[in-house]
């Protein structure tokens, strides 16, 4: 049905003289609930389709959505994407593409997630905090204990004949815990995220929460100063999620990276490559082709510590003469086309956390920063971040640490990298980081 109403649109918009069109359809449903307190306190099912349809007319392109599917739809669709075309000043003009003479196959991901009732969802709810609270009786409460599940589908097609659809599913189960010892509080959480239920072990996610939060109780700040730091794997994703801006050529053709015609060059030690991979097995990015219709392919984006290629939507690889590098990306059905990752990771070593520890002696473990948003300039690179983790001491992680903030610059973090873990986790993201020995950093407490 839907198929035949994107045939019907493509063919009034030909009719109707628009030169090349293109309609990108999504579809996503999703489960949300959570527990506190041994009940369910929220419950949530919600369904969205939509349709963006982009075209040009006379060389420019133009933009229109619609959540509708009837003929009036189609009607408002073609008006919108004609006063749009005329309504656009700028020379440098997306494209309708073709499409490529093959595409890589994704090996098929298996999900039961949309097989699984409501009932044995809610559950994992209550037994994650039923869970964290037998853990240890210091643990007073869950400040959420959260399932939910989300599956969506996205059908490419143009005037070409270019014809695509991805489909995928995942399901998240996450719990806080709030420890209490005398007057002193904390708080940890663990997530897990899968495509199958009987991946999602809720005692598990509940019990590690538990022991997250009670390894940062009679957490301490350190004397300000320079300390050895090793990021944790969690930490140094979110460091990385953040500003991950830096590789995309849209940015760095705004002047919002610093890595603009640097291609080539050493920016990062020798120990760090950064992959960018949509067609890994399993991950939460992956997919056959991009939000243009060009094919996927992994490349490093940082090789040994040289920047090998920013990443490129055909629009900005016409720009700089290169070929695309497929990382057309829309935000949803109604989001003009922009450059971003898919599964970008800094490619694990071999070290252990633990001996990363061991070789840096004594330092800081950082397991956690907050303030992202405030406290990182994702254009510069500098960051001056709340922070928790542990003292290291001898090599061993030593006692917890609360109440510091750690400031450094990325660019420069990414240059003094020492050693690179074997730990990499994706966690609920497509961005994902090993823990790493970051060298020297500055740090702010007592």
């Amino acid at each position: 049905m839907m198929n035949a109403f994107i045939d019907r649109l493509l063919a009034a918009a030909k009719a109707a003289g628009i030169d090349t069109a293109e309609v990108y359809y999504a579809e996503n449903e999703s489960f949300r609930a959570s527990a506190m307190d041994g009940e369910i306190n929220q419950y949530q099912v919600s369904k969205s389709t939509g349709l963006g349809l982009r075209g040009t007319v006379n060389g420019r392109m133009g933009y229109a959505s619609t959540q509708a599917f009837d003929d009036d739809a189609i009607a408002q669709l073609i008006e919108g994407v004609k006063d749009s075309a005329a309504l656009t000043e700028t020379d440098e003009q997306d494209e309708i593409f073709a499409g490529e003479a093959s595409y890589p196959e994704l090996p098929e991901t298996e999900s039961d997630l949309a097989d699984i009732s409501a009932e044995d969802k809610l559950a994992v709810c209550l037994n994650m905090e039923k869970a964290a609270k037998a853990a240890d009786a210091r643990i007073r409460k869950v400040q959420g204990s959260r399932m939910a599940t989300v599956s969506g589908l996205i059908h490419l097609k143009n005037s070409f004949g270019l014809d695509l659809v991805s489909r995928d599913s995942v399901g998240y189960a996450m719990l806080s815990a709030i420890a209490t010892e005398g007057d002193d509080t904390a708080t940890g959480g663990q997530i897990a995220v899968a495509r199958n239920f009987r991946e999602i072990d809720a005692e598990k996610v509940g019990r590690e929460a538990a022991e997250d939060a009670l390894s940062q109780l009679n957490a301490a700040p350190v004397s300000s100063g320079k300390y050895r730091v090793i990021i944790r794997y969690d930490a140094m994703s979110s460091l990385l999620q953040t500003f991950c801006g830096m590789f995309s050529a849209e940015n760095a053709q705004k002047k919002l990276s610093l890595l603009a015609g640097r291609e080539g060059t050493k920016i990062a030690s020798d120990k760090v490559t950064v992959m960018d991979d949509p067609l890994l097995p399993g991950g939460y990015a992956s997919c056959a082709f991009d939000g243009e219709g060009s094919a996927a392919r992994t490349k490093a984006v940082v090789d040994r510590g040289v920047l090998k290629t920013l990443l490129h939507s055909r629009k900005t690889a016409k720009k700089q003469g290169v070929t695309t590098t497929g990382n057309a990306s829309r935000a949803g059905y109604s989001s003009p086309v922009h450059v971003a990752p898919t599964n970008l990771f800094i490619q694990p070593g071999e070290k252990t956390p633990d001996q990363l520890m061991e070789e840096a002696g004594n330092g800081i473990l950082i397991t956690e920063v907050s303030g992202l948003h405030a406290g990182a300039n994702a254009v510069s690179g500098d960051f001056s971040l709340l922070a928790k983790g542990f003292v290291i001491e001898n090599g061993k992680k030593g006692r917890p640490v609360k109440q510091i903030t750690v400031a450094g610059n990325f660019y420069q973090l990414l240059e003094n990298v020492r050693e690179v873990g074997n730990d990499l986790k994706f966690e609920g993201s497509s961005i994902a980081s090993p823990s790493l020995d970051a060298g020297e950093l500055t740090v702010s407490g007592k």
